[in-house]
Parts: structure tokens; sequence; C-alpha cells
């Protein structure tokens, strides 16, 4: 006795994936401006924690720190006094360096520290523990929104945009990759293969 069939039709949807749009039709570039970066920190002195943020993306800005390493840094790497300095630590089996504070950082460092006695950590959330990654990059799109930026800003900006700085002040590639703790030189040269300064007398 043969079974009778009947077709019926699929309930199933086919649906697409959500592919992440690449970061070049995100925005036009990688890194900020320093001009934007100053927009960043003015703007971020105008919200709740008006002198942790703008420190947080002035430290991140000069000493191009990854959100990462922005997060893990520890007053233990902080030496203040006559040759005030950062020691530090890289992620990504980045090299380790000491980085010279200028005045504007050893005052607004000192002022955190004054805010945040009791944690061990540079950057403290109001709970007083570490931030993660994903909280410093809310972080800083909240304040690049509030900036009037018209593309988003996240964190590792700041970083690219302290290796186009050094590279735009005519710093030698190699002193910019011991600044940014980069194992390979490779991933220094995209900031002097765009810097102005690089066909500066070409026409002298």
């Amino acid at each position: 006795m043969s079974a009778h069939l009947r077709l019926v039709d699929p309930r199933n949807e086919n649906r697409s994936v959500l592919v992440r749009p690449a970061n070049s039709e995100l925005r036009q570039r990688e890194y900020l401006t320093p001009k934007e970066v100053e927009k960043l920190i003015k703007a971020a002195k105008d919200g709740r924690y008006g002198h942790r943020d703008p420190t947080l993306i002035l430290i991140a800005f000069r000493h191009g720190l990854r959100a990462s390493e922005i997060c893990d840094l520890e007053w233990s790497q902080v030496e203040f006094g006559r040759s005030a300095s950062l020691h530090v630590r890289r992620a990504k089996n980045g090299k380790p360096s000491v980085h010279p504070l200028r005045g504007d950082e050893i005052r607004a460092l000192r002022e955190l520290q004054r805010q945040f006695p009791d944690s061990k950590h540079v950057f403290a959330t109001e709970r007083g523990g570490p931030f993660t990654p994903d909280a410093v990059n809310r972080l800083i799109k909240r304040v690049g929104e509030r900036a009037g930026f018209d593309f988003l800003v996240h964190a590792h900006m700041l970083r690219h945009g302290c290796g186009y700085a050094l590279a735009n002040a005519g710093h030698d590639t190699r002193a910019i990759q011991d600044w940014l703790g980069h194992r390979s030189i490779q991933h220094t040269v995209r900031y002097t293969e765009l810097a102005p300064t690089r066909f500066k007398d070409f026409w002298r």
C-alpha cells in the first residue's frame, strides 16, 4: 500500500546575513587630526565627568594608547617628579617604553588622582573599577557625537592620530615605531607615507 504524499509550501524564510560595512564606508579615514582631538577634548569637558574624560582622550592621543591599554593603565605606571614619565605597557606583544609627560598631562593626572584616590587604575568608572575596551569606545563615540563630528569616532582613531601627528611633525619612522610600540616597522610606515613633510623639499 503506497503512502499518499502531499506537497506543502515551505514555512521557513531565507534571511540574508547582516554584514558590517567596511570602515572605509563608515568614515573617510581612521584617524583624528590634532585639531579634531582638541575639539573632542573640549566636548568631553562639558560631560558628566568633565575632568576624567578629557584627560583620558589627551593621554590616549599623546601616547598612542589602544583601548585595552587605556583600561589597563595603573598609577604605578605614572612617575611624577622632576622627570615625570609614563611607563607604557603595550598590548598585542608590542614593545614597552617610557614616555615623558608634558606639563598639561602632569597637571591633569594629578587632579585625576585627587578625584579618584582609591583606584589603582588611572581611569576609573563611577564604581571605582577599570573600564572595559567596549566602554572606552562607547565613551569616545558619545563624546564624538556631542562634538558634532559627521562620522563615527572610536578610541583607535586617537592612536592612529598620534602616529600621523608625529609623522607630520617630521619625526623619524624608527622613533615613531618605538613610541607606538610596533614590533614591525611595516605597521609604522603607513604614517610616514601620508605625511606631507615627506615631499617638503622636492622642488627646492
